[in-house]
């Protein structure tokens, strides 16, 4: 039987650390350890994990604010078990999780997995929205769990687990303070582990409660992709020019509209392909709307901050470092 440590990197969110723990408590599968680590939060989580010490196997470490990838590395370094699990902390996770990837892992033994997101009943409308627009395939081509050949997907950091041997072998997480799930990832695989997609093994995923939170959230993605390719230069797709082309078009039809109305039907007709297709995975007509406004600023907020990183890193030829030591790295 596979023994897991779950790894939570938390900064000032115990409110939402207490619900991701409520969820492991009620797992059918108890084969794990759970390692929170305090990020120098100011908001801190010991009292929530000392609440927890009856019903789970919890440990908990405080050290100073590094990023979430140094945290998650933190925690490796004092995991007993054979596969490090990695949840984001606005994660809840489905009772059935670890039964899944335990029966998974033991029938097809894979080095490095991960498991798509998705959006919990009890979320609000705008989470939903979200939710919405960071799994659709008109506006991330389904790349985020989606993808029908498992054995080239990605793990990302809110649903994702390694062998022992891969954190050995790799060292863990890098210092990005922005992407350095996706560049784990390529790790694994540039270093010769196998990695896949477990689509049963979906999380609760909250994201931001507020599209200001959402665009930001998304805008830096834009800029780590950039960072990603200065990395690993091979992962840099067609896809990721999208939302980039998305944007300049945007506005290039906004600026025609003043000419001629109609250029602004493309957008009308995207706003309602957003809509229904929204309205037919979620059978709500508030989160089909919201749909409408997520998936814009998805799309708006991941281009600005593409053009910007490449302005910096590829025209400018700025140290991904020096580049946004005010930013990320500060």
């Amino acid at each position: 039987m596979i023994k897991f440590s779950v790894i939570i990197p938390v900064y000032n969110r115990p409110d939402e650390l207490k619900e991701l723990l409520e969820s492991l408590k009620y797992q059918i599968f108890k084969n794990f350890e759970v390692i929170v680590v305090e990020d120098g939060s100011t908001l801190k989580s010991d009292k929530i994990v000392d609440d927890y010490q009856g019903d789970l196997d919890i440990k908990y470490f405080f050290k100073p604010n590094s990023g979430p990838g140094q945290s998650r590395n933190y925690g490796s370094e004092r995991a007993e078990g054979d596969y490090h699990i990695f949840f984001d902390s606005d994660c809840i996770i489905p009772e059935k999780y670890f039964e899944i990837v335990n029966k998974r892992l033991s029938e097809e033994p894979v080095d490095a997995y991960g498991g798509p997101d998705m959006a919990h009943p009890n979320f609000s409308s705008i989470q939903k929205a979200i939710n919405y627009s960071m799994t659709s395939f008109f506006t991330t081509g389904g790349i985020r769990g989606g993808m029908k050949d498992e054995k080239k997907f990605h793990p990302r950091s809110f649903n994702m687990g390694f062998s022992k041997s891969v954190y050995e072998k790799t060292k863990g997480f890098s210092k990005m303070r922005f992407g350095e799930d996706v560049d784990m990832s390529l790790r694994i695989i540039e270093n010769g582990f196998s990695t896949t997609l477990i689509k049963e093994a979906a999380v609760y995923h909250k994201r931001r409660v507020d599209f200001r939170k959402f665009f930001k959230q998304v805008f830096n993605s834009g800029i780590a992709r950039i960072n990603l390719y200065k990395r690993h230069p091979h992962s840099l797709k067609i896809v990721h020019f999208l939302p980039a082309s998305f944007f300049s078009g945007t506005i290039l039809l906004i600026l025609l509209s003043f000419v001629y109305i109609y250029f602004l039907v493309p957008l009308g007709l995207f706003a309602v392909l957003i809509f229904f297709d929204s309205l037919r995975l979620n059978k709500n007509f508030k989160v089909a709307l919201l749909s409408i406004i997520s998936s814009f600023i998805q799309l708006t907020a991941y281009g600005i901050g593409f053009i910007k990183s490449f302005i910096k890193r590829i025209i400018l030829r700025q140290d991904e470092f020096y580049a946004y030591k005010n930013f990320f790295y500060k």
